[in-house]
């Protein structure tokens, strides 16, 4: 299917102020209304906020941030707020694999934004978008989807190609299999200077990258039944993997402590050889203000377990406007400013996939004389035939807050890969027995 094909239209000037009231133009007239808002934070979103002091001078509001963190950080502090009955803020960012957790936080943004409009997005990131009927969030230019970045130089000398050859009998070639990303990434490891790959080893980031390594081995992270199936031996296949690469020090000492930005600047430090990673990293690796490993970069789709399937963990970014909200109306014309063309043209620029088709188009004419660009668009199409979205349980992060800490035991080696995850499938079981789903 053809990336385009999965794109929407770009969304058009008007907004409805609430239920069946007339549409409104956009972005509005609210002077003297301050909307709190809790986003995301990381350099890479920058661009993209520096847009709000437009919308501000445009409606005469005024935007508060009030927090700025990760998702982690804010799926903790979104769900204190929950606990203490505190919601005072009107705009907080969301995700797919976040939203089903907070079923009561958002409002149906159906309400406020006209059906011809929302038709315009694509229809899946919609779906993805909707929460019990509910759309809970516009999506962004942030579909995420992972390919695999590396440094060319590594496949082109020589006598690294003639050694490697020797060592495993097949030819030096970016990696098209997991395996071999474990066979070349301990090959052009040379610790504490240079290591062969990276990965995000805490929260929900070690938790996705195994979710979707269970897959790609052929196994079910949640079987048929709804039941935690990961301590399968395909699921002990994908995390003997992670344990493989930290025992043979093929990835930094500290990558149980990495998240997304860790990953984002050790791969632009030049020091990592091969990097599973979103797009909205492209752009930055490539520039030489940013980047060692600029002109050095090259992409190639996700590769497959030994089941011959690709992993391919996926999601959406979003924004979101809660119930306790009092000016709606104000919120959602924000939520829509940060979604609108103009804002997908500056993430779509850093390397974002866009969501629009307007935008879309635009990105491909701007990579026409741009051979990396191109490639970067052309790679993350092609990724994304093989993305899959996480479990669709309220309780997915809830299950990731007890499963990790048994994947960085077993990668640690405090513990064998089958008996953390034996645990971890008992301690997600009885979450989904508590919740009344098994």
């Amino acid at each position: 299917m053809k990336r385009a094909a999965l794109i929407s239209a770009a969304i058009g000037p008007l907004l409805l102020a609430s239920g069946a009231a007339p549409a409104a133009n956009l972005p509005g007239s609210f002077p003297g209304v301050t909307i709190d808002a809790k986003l995301i934070g990381g350099k890479e979103y920058e661009p993209l906020y520096a847009r709000i002091a437009e919308w501000e001078k445009l409606t005469g509001a005024k935007v508060n941030i009030i927090s700025k963190k990760n998702h982690f950080e804010l799926d903790k502090e979104f769900k204190s707020d929950i606990a203490a009955n505190s919601i005072k803020w009107c705009v907080g960012s969301n995700h797919t694999s976040f939203a089903p957790q907070y079923p009561n936080l958002y409002t149906d943004l159906t309400k406020y934004v006209p059906k011809e409009e929302l038709d315009k997005f694509v229809a899946s990131n919609i779906k993805a978008s909707t929460v019990n009927g509910k759309l809970v969030m516009l999506p962004r230019a942030k579909f995420d989807v992972s390919a695999l970045y590396f440094l060319k130089s590594n496949y082109t000398d020589d006598a690294k190609k003639k050694a490697f050859k020797e060592k495993y009998g097949y030819d030096l070639a970016p990696p098209t299999t997991w395996q071999q990303v474990k066979d070349q990434s301990i090959f052009f490891s040379n610790p504490p200077n240079f290591y062969g790959t990276e990965f995000a080893g805490k929260e929900e980031a070690i938790n996705g990258r195994f979710y979707e390594m269970v897959v790609a081995e052929g196994g079910d992270y949640i079987d048929a039944k709804g039941k935690p199936a990961f301590n399968s031996e395909a699921g002990v296949r994908a995390l003997q993997f992670f344990v493989d690469l930290y025992k043979n020090k093929a990835v930094p000492p500290g990558t149980t402590n990495y998240l997304w930005d860790d990953l984002g600047a050790g791969f632009a430090s030049g020091t990592i050889a091969l990097d599973l990673d979103w797009p909205g990293w492209a752009t930055y690796f490539n520039d030489p203000k940013s980047s060692k490993a600029a002109g050095n970069v090259g992409i190639v789709v996700q590769p497959a377990g030994s089941s011959g399937k690709r992993t391919g963990w996926s999601g959406s970014h979003g924004f979101s406007v809660t119930e306790a909200c009092d000016h709606k109306d104000a919120a959602a014309s924000l939520v829509w400013w940060l979604t609108n063309d103009d804002s997908q043209k500056i993430e779509a620029a850093a390397g974002s996939l866009p969501t629009r088709t307007a935008v879309w188009e635009w990105d491909v004419a701007q990579a026409a004389s741009d051979p990396y660009k191109k490639e970067v668009l052309s790679t993350f199409q092609e990724s994304a035939k093989y993305a899959f979205p996480v479990p669709p349980l309220a309780e997915w992060i809830e299950i990731s807050n007890v499963v990790y800490p048994e994947l960085q035991a077993a990668i640690l080696g405090d513990k064998t890969a089958k008996a953390a995850l034996d645990t971890a499938a008992d301690k997600a079981t009885k979450i989904l027995q508590d919740a009344g789903k098994l």
